[in-house]
């Protein structure tokens, strides 16, 4: 137990890394914090936007904690995740490329692309408070505050007593369901 006076030395990266490749999520917290300006830099730099770099940035953070307890440590920890962040990048244009050349207007003849084929606004709105609805209770609890409500990752952490990288990460797990429900 540390003493009230007593001086808190910050815990080197290998040591985050251990911690946190067996699931302790304040040891990847501080690894989120020390990398994450660097990350999102690099991801707005490979993308050119910074919308898009935000939401690399939280793929990147999403696909280190699945694959940390993979990390050999053949290598410094910021050097395996920045090789992560440009996988994550490229992956991310060569998955805009296809779905780009799939919805190609010129080739798709569906009713996607008649404007009196669509649905009335009141049906979409249905579809996609039932997607909503469908979603876990913890991503769909961070989409409201986040996307509905305009709280920050920040607030929301406080409200719910979970980490802004942990809030960040609901969110993108709750995008992609609702995407994924909404696609079909």
């Amino acid at each position: 137990m540390l003493a009230a006076n007593a001086v808190r030395v910050p815990i080197g990266d290998s040591t985050d890394v251990a911690l946190a490749a067996a699931g302790d999520r304040q040891a990847f917290e501080r690894l989120y914090r020390a990398h994450a300006n660097r990350v999102y830099s690099l991801c707005t730099r490979m993308c050119g936007s910074r919308t898009t770099g935000e939401e690399l940035t939280q793929d990147v953070f999403v696909r280190t904690w699945e694959k940390l307890p993979q990390f050999r440590g053949e290598s410094a920890f910021s050097t395996w995740l920045h090789r992560l962040a440009v996988n994550v990048v490229l992956n991310a244009r060569k998955t805009a490329g296809k779905e780009a050349a799939r919805t190609d207007e010129s080739d798709v003849d569906d009713e996607r692309w008649d404007e009196g084929a669509r649905a009335p606004l009141h049906l979409e709105r249905m579809d996609l408070t039932d997607a909503i609805a469908k979603l876990p209770a913890g991503a769909r609890k961070v989409f409201v505050l986040h996307d509905v409500e305009g709280y920050k990752h920040e607030e929301i952490a406080v409200m719910c007593g979970i980490t802004s990288g942990g809030s960040k990460a609901q969110l993108h797990r709750a995008r992609l369901l609702l995407r994924g429900t909404l696609e079909r």
